[in-house]
């Protein structure tokens, strides 16, 4: 009986073997033996786990152990084992002839491979014969390419040596020959030849070559010669504007190849030039010792700025001519700069045809100008806000004489503009530069401005104290103010924007003097009066609006010749003075017209209906027109002589003044109200019509030479003129008379109302409104409302009419009725209001 190890052993490797035994050439033959007993052996419980591939053989020995048949375990796996060896023996049988043949071929391969291993030894011993044979040419050879090469190599340089050699004798033999004459000198070739000789030494790097050092010594020298003379010829071209010496200089530095860092060099020098003249310009020491004046005496600087006792007239004056000549020496930079500039963009190499100004100025670069504008106005604007604050001296005169500052400022703005206006090319300074350059003295302009408010302020407050309402400032007094704000404007008048500036300040000192005017006007019942002789609050309200009237009429003309903007600008303030100055006496003139439109109202109470030859021979006037006529006597005398004066001598000089204003009113009011109150009377005989025709001549005159001459108060006064021969036309007349053309509609038909029946009521009797109610309510309406309201009255007596059964009208009606219709179409548009 075996061991259980042999056991273990010897099954588990056949069955493993068999498992993985595989023949391609006898798979279709005699596969089906071993596989048929290997699936026996699958199903088999003892057998199958020995076809896993996790078999472990500890675990097995114990299970077959501890199943408590051991024995027969091991002799069913003897039984196993025997007929794994039969089917494996019989396998073998089976394909015998195919193993005889695969271990033929083996035997065959291992004869092939030992030819071959002969083949590579002879090969080997060729290869070795071969290399010891080409091993000394192939030295050679390379040995003679080195040659060859190191050959070639110095047969370019020295043939680049010759060359750079003889451009160097090409370039002394030119500067030779200008020696003996020096403005035959080809400065534009001997650039180039030096630039081509130094740029052929840098590309082959002939440098270390004896002769080829000796050469460019003498080349660098000559470089240094030229340049020397080409920036005082580019220099000069640039100081004296000429194209052709700054062209020349541009093309020298452009074959030289230093070019842009040529121009950068003369932007950068044009800059300091200019920072350093505005600096000195404003260097209060050196102002106060160009003045005569040391550092410890008379006319020396004190720590804050100031000058001595005794030097501050001479340092003002240094002060503005050292400005001057700053000014000067910023419009040489900068027309210099633009200059060039202006050359750079014409200027072409005429070789490669390159734009010089694009070597100088690449993509998002600024351009010359503006880069130098830019450094000037930062250091002017830099020092000027530290003159501003560090000297007191400084800022008090730049401040009291900002117009010529700004004057100064203005005329070097324009004269580079002037100077630098060509054709085709950009000026020097654009719009924007100029405004930067206006900004840097923006601080001694609000000085100035605030100066000038408050000089103008305080002789404001001087005459127009709040302290005493009643006192009232005499003719002097506003004409100091008066001539202070003239020569607030004529001090900047030359230029247009600053007198703007001013304007806007002098319109506030108006608002302030309307504002201490309106606080000095008096009110209450004496400043209304009209009975009697002008009460002293009266004579200072005529007094303070004649001093009004004064100030608007001096400002109007003060800004007669200056541009239309002024007057946009003196426009509210000015209507302030205006408004005050009528606030002034309007408490008088309300009363006056009131007093006078009573007079008038009683013409209702006068017989106008009177018939016979006494009524109608009866010269004198009605007593409501002598009463009338005294009242215009009365306030002519007592209070239009104290205003109307110094008006005439306005009106003379082709200007109307507030007081004329207001009495021409008054009497177009005068003739309004009569031509109204008139043409309601009713009834109205033909004794009443001369009457009142009479009364006309008398008003009239009373008005022409009490008040306003009647011919200039236009349309009252033609309806004045046309109501007078209306009255005495027939009815039939009256719808195709021109006179209707000067009259307002309304007093057409109220007048009409006169000559038609009782039943016609006007619309007056239809409301039972007292003639002043009338009278108001008629102020307040247009024509349109107006011929409503006499629209009703006929449609009533219309209907009157009708209920009685009669079928005729009164002639009045359809003619009211056919001119209330087309009357108020074609009224004038100032007889509608």
């Amino acid at each position: 009986m075996a061991s259980p190890a042999a056991l273990q052993r010897s099954p588990t490797s056949t069955l493993q073997r068999l498992s993985t035994f595989k023949n391609p050439s006898s798979s279709s033959t005699s596969a089906s033996p071993p596989s048929s007993l290997l699936d026996s052996f699958a199903k088999d419980p003892i057998l199958s786990p020995f076809l896993s591939p996790s078999f472990s053989s500890t675990s097995f020995s114990s299970a077959a152990l501890s199943s408590g048949s051991p024995a027969s375990t091991a002799e069913y796996l003897l039984q196993a084992i025997r007929q794994l060896d039969s089917q494996l023996r019989s396998h073998v049988l089976s394909n015998h002839p195919l193993l005889l043949t695969q271990l033929s071929s083996l035997n065959n391969t291992e004869l092939s491979l030992s030819t071959l291993r002969s083949s590579i030894s002879s090969l080997q011993s060729s290869l070795r014969c071969v290399r010891s044979e080409l091993s000394e040419p192939h030295n050679s050879i390379l040995s003679k390419t080195v040659q060859l090469s190191n050959l070639h190599l110095t047969s370019e340089l020295l043939s680049h040596s010759i060359r750079a050699i003889r451009l160097s004798k090409k370039l002394r033999d030119l500067m030779v020959s200008a020696e003996a004459e020096p403005d035959k000198l080809d400065l534009a070739k001997a650039a180039q030849l030096h630039n081509d000789i130094l740029t052929l030494c840098e590309d082959y790097d002939l440098g270390g070559i004896d002769m080829v050092d000796e050469e460019l010594n003498a080349v660098r020298e000559i470089g240094s010669r030229l340049r020397s003379e080409v920036m005082k010829v580019l220099e000069r071209g640039m100081e004296g504007l000429n194209q052709a010496e700054v062209g020349t200089g541009l093309q020298v530095f452009y074959n030289l190849g230093e070019l842009r860092g040529t121009v950068e060099q003369l932007v950068n020098k044009y800059k300091g030039m200019g920072v350093k003249s505005v600096s000195v310009a404003l260097d209060m020491k050196t102002i106060s010792a160009g003045g005569g004046g040391g550092g410890f005496g008379p006319g020396g600087i004190r720590g804050s700025g100031t000058p001595q006792i005794g030097g501050s007239g001479k340092a003002r004056e240094a002060l503005w001519q050292r400005m001057g000549s700053c000014m000067d020496q910023l419009h040489s930079i900068m027309v210099a700069i633009w200059h060039l500039q202006r050359v750079l963009s014409k200027k072409r190499d005429p070789f490669t045809h390159v734009l010089l100004l694009d070597e100088v100025i690449k993509e998002d670069d600024l351009m010359l100008t503006d880069r130098v504008w830019e450094a000037l106005v930062k250091a002017f604007a830099t020092q000027m806000k530290s003159a501003f604050t560090a000297s007191s001296f400084v800022k008090e005169i730049f401040t009291n004489g900002y117009p010529k500052l700004f004057s100064m400022i203005e005329n070097f703005l324009e004269r580079i503009l002037r100077d630098t206006d060509v054709k085709g090319v950009l000026p020097a300074i654009t719009s924007e530069g100029k405004d930067q350059m206006v900004a840097a003295i923006e601080t001694f302009q609000m000085a100035f401005l605030a100066s000038c408010l408050s000089r103008l302020s305080d002789l404001v407050n001087s005459v127009f104290p709040f302290s005493s309402r009643g006192t009232v400032p005499s003719k002097e007094q506003i004409s100091r103010i008066l001539s202070r704000i003239q020569e607030e404007i004529e001090a900047v008048q030359l230029d247009a924007r600053l007198t703007l500036l001013v304007l806007h300040e002098i319109s506030k000192v108006l608002l302030l003097i309307a504002e201490r005017a309106e606080y000095q006007i008096s009110t209450g019942p004496e400043a209304r009066q009209i009975s009697g002789p002008a009460t002293p609050a009266q004579v200072k309200n005529f007094a303070l609006c004649q001093h009004l009237q004064e100030i608007h009429t001096r400002i109007t003309s003060m800004i007669m010749g200056l541009p239309a903007i002024a007057a946009d600008v003196l426009s509210p303030s000015l209507g302030a003075i205006y408004g005050v100055a009528c606030d002034s006496v309007t408490s008088l003139f309300q009363p006056m017209i009131d007093r006078l439109e009573s007079c008038i109202l009683q013409i209702h109470d006068q017989n106008f209906s009177a018939l016979g030859m006494d009524a109608a021979m009866d010269n004198n006037a009605s007593p409501y027109m002598e009463e009338l006529q005294k009242c215009i006597l009365h306030f002519r005398r007592e209070f239009l002589s104290r205003l109307l004066p110094s008006s005439a001598n306005a009106t003379t000089a082709g200007t109307e003044t507030i007081c004329m204003r207001l009495v021409r009113s008054m009497a177009s009011r005068v003739l309004i109200l009569f031509i109204r109150h008139a043409s309601l009377v009713r009834p109205l005989s033909e004794s009443g019509k001369l009457r009142m025709v009479r009364d006309m001549a008398e008003l009239e005159l009373a008005v022409g030479q009490n008040l306003f001459p009647v011919e200039q108060l236009g349309a009252p006064y033609r309806a004045l003129r046309a109501f007078r021969p209306l009255i005495f036309l027939e009815t039939s007349q009256l719808g195709a008379s021109p006179l209707l053309q000067d009259l307002p509609p309304s007093v057409i038909l109220h007048h009409l109302y006169s000559r038609g029946p009782e039943e016609l009521q006007s619309p007056l009797q239809r409301n039972k409104l007292t003639h002043l109610q009338y009278s108001l309510w008629l102020d307040s309406q247009g024509e349109d409302q107006i011929w409503k309201g006499i629209k009703a009255t006929l449609d009533d007596y219309a209907a009157k009419v009708r209920t009685r059964g009669d079928k005729e009208f009164s002639p009045v009606y359809p003619l009211m009725l056919r001119l209330g219709s087309s009357l108020s179409e074609t009224a004038p548009a100032s007889q509608k209001s």
